[in-house]
């Protein structure tokens, strides 16, 4: 009877440990994404207001806010996730005071479209073509007869 009160206490011990440690991990993710969120609302923010002295400095900026996106993906797809939500948030917000009527740099408005589209403007890519290639498998038929 002894041994088996120690066995239930013993697995009731490591059940509540794992739910502890799972409890910590949770909390873990969500204030990740909560500061990963803040982060890029103000880092929207800044984009908004930022207003470059020429078009290769507006064009190294956004390049190098690209950069840090696309590293943050690799490195964590969870925080890159809410920090794209944020951004998206913030531009949406930011939408509704503007509606073009801010004086933004000249890249701003295709980074603006990747944030609610998930792809860049076509607009600077119109010389790309598209080819499209059909391909078709053919497979054998297989005929049983009885003679």
């Amino acid at each position: 009877m002894n041994a088996t009160k120690l066995i239930l206490s013993v697995i009731l011990l490591i059940t509540a440990s794992f739910s502890y440690a799972q409890d910590q991990e949770k909390d873990s993710v969500v204030s990740k994404e909560n500061y990963y969120n803040k982060r890029a609302k103000e880092d929207a923010k800044f984009e908004q207001e930022f207003n470059s002295k020429s078009k290769s400095q507006d064009k190294k900026f956004w390049k190098e806010q690209k950069e840090y996106e696309k590293e943050l993906k690799k490195r964590d797809e969870v925080a890159h996730k809410a920090y794209m939500k944020g951004k998206r948030d913030a531009y949406a917000e930011h939408n509704k005071e503007c509606n073009n009527l801010c004086s933004h740099g000249y890249y701003y408005h295709d980074h603006v479209s990747y944030y609610y589209h998930g792809n860049y403007s076509s607009k600077r890519n119109s010389n790309r073509s598209s080819t499209r290639a059909k391909v078709v498998v053919r497979t054998p038929s297989i005929r049983l007869g009885l003679f």
